[in-house]
């Protein structure tokens, strides 16, 4: 026979467990398009050539404090689909720059105020916005294709429109154009390797990215 207290402690331990407050559960926050983030941390299969982290590039001297590409979410996003897509090829991306701080572009100015090649820091470049990036495709084997011209070549043979080309080569620009606009990434009308993401815009950013103990 159940007595009247254990029946009695039965319906307030029922009582209670509906009256208890349901656990809260911790969501990440969701990333937004202006985020910036480090290319490499979300996918390690890009190949990278920072230029300006090396005496490699047109003013022959180090521009950054070591090797990093960082981007706007909204860039890496769409990176990241181009990347999965190349991969279907045996085919990646190779990046040349990416985020560029505003005082570098005064400095790549100094040396050639040319707006063809250098946006003036005055307005500012969309690579001191997080929203360009440099780069070209490399094989299996990590060799770029043939794009004519190497990076920062500065000339009519790097424009889109400079057609006095081998075919392989304007077939390749054509390749690299399509997959890059197929993601909102466009190209201007000098520079094969340079694309940008031109449907929002941010301010220029000064802030230098911190290396790793062993890189100087």
């Amino acid at each position: 026979m159940i007595s009247l207290s254990a029946c009695h402690e039965t319906y307030h331990e029922k009582k209670h467990k509906k009256l208890a407050p349901k656990p809260i559960k911790k969501s990440m926050p969701k990333p937004k398009d202006s985020d910036w983030v480090e290319l490499q941390s979300l996918d390690s299969s890009f190949v990278y050539d920072i230029r300006y982290a090396t005496i490699n590039n047109f003013v022959h001297k180090k521009m950054y404090p070591c090797s990093k590409c960082y981007v706007r979410r909204v860039v890496a996003d769409a990176l990241l689909k181009i990347q999965k897509e190349l991969q279907k090829k045996s085919l990646r991306l190779k990046l040349f720059d990416c985020y560029r701080p505003g005082k570098v572009q005064k400095a790549l100015w100094t040396t050639r105020p040319d707006h063809r090649y250098v946006a003036d820091p005055k307005k500012g470049s969309m690579h001191n916005r997080g929203l360009a990036v440099d780069l070209t495709i490399v094989d299996a084997n990590g060799k770029e294709l043939n794009m004519g011209t190497t990076f920062d070549y500065f000339g009519k043979k790097a424009y889109h429109s400079y057609k006095k080309l081998p075919d392989t080569v304007l077939k390749n620009r054509l390749f690299l154009k399509n997959i890059m606009q197929k993601y909102d990434l466009e190209p201007i009308t000098s520079e094969w390797w340079h694309y940008s993401y031109r449907k929002k815009t941010y301010p220029v950013a000064q802030w230098i990215w911190r290396c790793p103990n062993t890189e100087k």
